[in-house]
This record gives C-alpha cells, sequence and structure tokens, in this order.
C-alpha cells in the first residue's frame, strides 16, 4: 500500500479545546492545515481515536494535563503513516499511537492528521484491525498490563477468582472481557447495576457492589477473596481490596476514582506477602509495550470487541466528554476520524 502525497496546506478537521477570557473552555470541530502539525519525524493521517478520562479532563482545561491552549485532545489515535522520517517507519504502514504526550501537550488523535515522534508509534498488530485497536486503546492497553504483571508474577487462571473494580468504566469493562478470555474467574464490582448484564456477556462470574468493597472496621486483614485484583478507585476501597486479597496475591492500581489516597496497615504485606504493583502504561517502554500488544492481539483480545464499545463522530465528542466527568458513561467509546 503506497500512501499519498500531502501538501502542507492541507486542511483537515480537528476538535479544538480554546479557552476564553473568563477563563471557560469549549471545543468544537475547526479546520487545520498540516503544516500547523508539530515538527516531528511520524506524519499519520488518523483513521480511529478513542476517548479516555484524560481526553475529559484536557477538554476542561485542567493545566495538569494540557498546559497551553487551543489545543486538540486525544491521547489515542491509530492510522496510516503519510510521512516519515525514521527508517523504523514507511508510508502506508497502519500504526497506532497510545500513550506519552499524545493529547495532552502535543496535538492529539481527535483529528484527521497527527505528527509524532518515531519512538512513540507502534506497528499494528496483524490480528487486530485498527478500529479494534481503538476499542482496546490506552484503556484496554491498561488493563492488559495488569494482566500481563499477573501472569508474570505466576497468577494462573485455576489459581482462584480475580476481582475488578470500577468495572463498568472504560479500563474496567476490558478488564473483565480480557481476564474472561484468559480463562479467569472474574468479580467484577460496579456501582453502576443497571450494567450488571453488560458484564456478565464480557464473561464475569460474579458480581457484587461498591460496599462490598468499603470496609470500614479498621480490621488489619479481612478474609481472603480473591488471588489478585484490578483496581481502578483507589481509597478505602482498594484499602479493602488489599485486605481481603490471599497470601501471596497480587493488587494492581491504575485509577483514584474515589481518593487518590491509600489508608492500609502493612499486615497484607507482611502476613500474607500481598504486593501491591502500580500501572503507569503512558510511559511503558517500548519492548515491554509491544510485548502487552502481542498479549493482546493472542491471548486477551474479547470475542466480540465491538459489543464492548459504540462509535461517534468528532462533533459528539464534547458532550460524550461531559458525561464521562460527571461519571455517566459506560464502556469503551470509538471515533471515527475518516
Amino acid at each position: 500500500m503506497t500512501a499519498p502525497h500531502i501538501s502542507p496546506d492541507t486542511t483537515f478537521r480537528a476538535l479544538v479545546t480554546e479557552q476564553h477570557e473568563d477563563g471557560s473552555f469549549s471545543s468544537s470541530v475547526r479546520l487545520k492545515k498540516i503544516s500547523g502539525l508539530p515538527q516531528h519525524e511520524i506524519l499519520i493521517r488518523v483513521s480511529y481515536s478513542g476517548l479516555n478520562y484524560k481526553d475529559a479532563l484536557s477538554a476542561s482545561g485542567h493545566k495538569g494535563i494540557t498546559r497551553r491552549y487551543p489545543h486538540t485532545p486525544g491521547i489515542d489515535a491509530a492510522g496510516i503513516v503519510i510521512e516519515s522520517g525514521s527508517s523504523e517507519f514507511t508510508a502506508g504502514q497502519e500504526v497506532i499511537v497510545t500513550g506519552y504526550d499524545l493529547g495532552m501537550n502535543t496535538d492529539g488523535g481527535f483529528a484527521g492528521y497527527i505528527r509524532v515522534p518515531a519512538p512513540w508509534v507502534v506497528r499494528k498488530p496483524d490480528n487486530l484491525s485498527l478500529k479494534e485497536c481503538m476499542i482496546i486503546g490506552t484503556s484496554g492497553f491498561t488493563a492488559a498490563s495488569a494482566v500481563y504483571e499477573f501472569i508474570n508474577h505466576g497468577i494462573l487462571p485455576g489459581d482462584g477468582k480475580i476481582l475488578v473494580t470500577g468495572a463498568s468504566g472504560a479500563v474496567g469493562s476490558m478488564a473483565v472481557a480480557m481476564l474472561a478470555k484468559a480463562g479467569y474467574k472474574v468479580v467484577a464490582s460496579s456501582g453502576k447495576p443497571e450494567f450488571a448484564d453488560m458484564l456478565k456477556e464480557s464473561g464475569a462470574t460474579e458480581i457484587i457492589g461498591r460496599d462490598a468493597i468499603d470496609d470500614k472496621s479498621g480490621k488489619g486483614l479481612l478474609p481472603p477473596r480473591w488471588v489478585a485484583a484490578l483496581d481502578t478507585v483507589g481509597g478505602n476501597a482498594l484499602s479493602t481490596v488489599l485486605r481481603s486479597t490471599a497470601e501471596r496475591g497480587i493488587v494492581a492500581n491504575c485509577g483514584m476514582i474515589a481518593s487518590a489516597r491509600l489508608d492500609v496497615p502493612v499486615f497484607p504485606f507482611i502476613l500474607r506477602a500481598v504486593r501491591l504493583i502500580g500501572i503507569a502504561s503512558a510511559e511503558t517502554p517500548m519492548k515491554r509495550r509491544l510485548e502487552i500488544w502481542d498479549l493482546i492481539g493472542q491471548k486477551l483480545k474479547p470475542d466480540n470487541p465491538g459489543k464492548l464499545s459504540r462509535s461517534i463522530g468528532l462533533g459528539e465528542i464534547p458532550e460524550e466528554l461531559d458525561l464521562m466527568l460527571k461519571g455517566r458513561q459506560a464502556g469503551k467509546v470509538v471515533v471515527e476520524i475518516g
């Protein structure tokens, strides 16, 4: 496949977030030029992107995510290389970009084109389509990073149950599906009972509410209930999960929906040898990144990933990001760019 030549004056549609004089922020679809993109090695025509919580923060003006406006959010992108200044990639290759600075302070994937450094770019796995890569996206890559840790630390499907907290969210729902695909028995915790059927269809064998992981007894240890857990919630939920994890179990944390603070006694660590592992997927080294994408393609890809997602256009992004900030969104939202 040969990519077409493109003029620097070529225009494309992009979602642009602007800051107004009164300090408020708004996002709308605008036309931009190729010449206005950052001067990096790889120019990519974007086919798909996907919504993530960082995108919602960026579009709402969170200066801890994005320092300068106007700006185009979108921390995920999948598409075709148009121009390459690197020997690692050639025009016409299908590639994906997730994490690093994309969509934060570098204009992101909610646009027809992006230009990024070559070390950010990953060749699309052979057994995944571009759209499937964005259904998975950063949220699925984060979930798979936790599964990667479970596998590497010797947690096998027959060892016991694995808990996923915040299971109706983008990371949680993908984690449920991936763990089930790999043969694990999954306990899904969610405060949204209306999504119980979706979680069961994704492979959860047990559904529990938020109150089941909100112990306030003050006990240093609780009866062991699972051999591993992926926590997206933080706060007292994470404390409860740690105190309820079986001997030599693993708890991976990647979020703080409830709280960024953790108050937990040392007993799970010194009496049960429970391990707490942080998942920071954005800056994953390339060797490990490729291993995780390979794991996704070979063992963790859900049987019908399209059932875990729905598609929208560029103009629908602001409304969806607002729902995300209000905690009223479930599952994965894919953006069809072109």
